[in-house]
C-alpha cells in the first residue's frame, strides 16, 4: 500500500524547506500539495516577493502532474527538447527548477513541493531539504509507519 500524504506529512515538509530558506537568509514562498495536485500547506515568509505565491504553487502542481522535477521538465521543453511547448498545458505547467515530487516507499507520487523567491538554484535548495525530510520521516501523515523516497 503507498504512503500517503497527509497535512501532517506537508507541515513537515514545509517546516524543513522554511528552516533551509531561514539558513540560506532569503525569503521564500513555499506550497506542498498532495497526489491531485490540491494545495495541502502553503507559507509566504515576510518579504517573500508576491509573484512566487503563485509560482511556487504551481510548482508543485507541475511536479506532482508530470511525476517529475520542474527543472527536469524544463530540459525535456528547451528548444528541440520531447516536450517543447507542454508548459501552456494544464493550465501552465513551470519549466525551470523548484518543484520536486514527493513519493512513497514505493515509488509512487504522493505530493510535490514547490519553492519560489530565490534564484533557481536556492528554489532547489529549498524544496530539496523539504524532500529530504519527508524521505527521513517515515511519516504519511496519517499515523503510517511506510518510509517515503523519491519517485524512480
Amino acid at each position: 500500500m503507498s504512503v500517503r500524504l497527509g497535512l501532517a506529512g506537508a507541515r513537515h515538509v514545509l517546516d524543513a524547506a522554511l528552516e533551509k530558506a531561514d539558513e540560506l537568509g532569503r525569503p521564500m514562498n513555499i506550497a506542498v500539495v498532495d497526489g491531485g495536485g490540491h494545495l495541502l500547506a502553503f507559507a509566504r515568509q515576510d518579504g517573500a516577493i508576491l509573484a512566487g505565491v503563485d509560482i511556487a504553487t504551481r510548482k508543485a502542481r507541475t511536479a506532482v502532474l508530470m511525476a517529475m522535477t520542474t527543472e527536469q521538465l524544463g530540459e525535456a521543453a528547451a528548444p528541440g527538447g520531447s516536450l517543447r511547448g507542454i508548459e501552456v498545458t494544464n493550465e501552465g505547467l513551470v519549466i525551470f527548477g523548484g518543484g520536486i515530487p514527493l513519493a512513497g516507499a514505493d515509488g509512487v507520487v504522493v505530493g510535490a513541493i514547490g519553492v519560489s523567491a530565490g534564484s533557481v538554484e536556492q528554489d532547489i535548495t529549498v524544496a530539496q531539504a523539504g524532500v529530504d525530510a519527508w524521505a527521513t520521516t517515515g511519516d504519511d501523515g496519517t499515523g503510517g509507519s511506510t518510509r517515503p523516497r523519491r519517485p524512480r
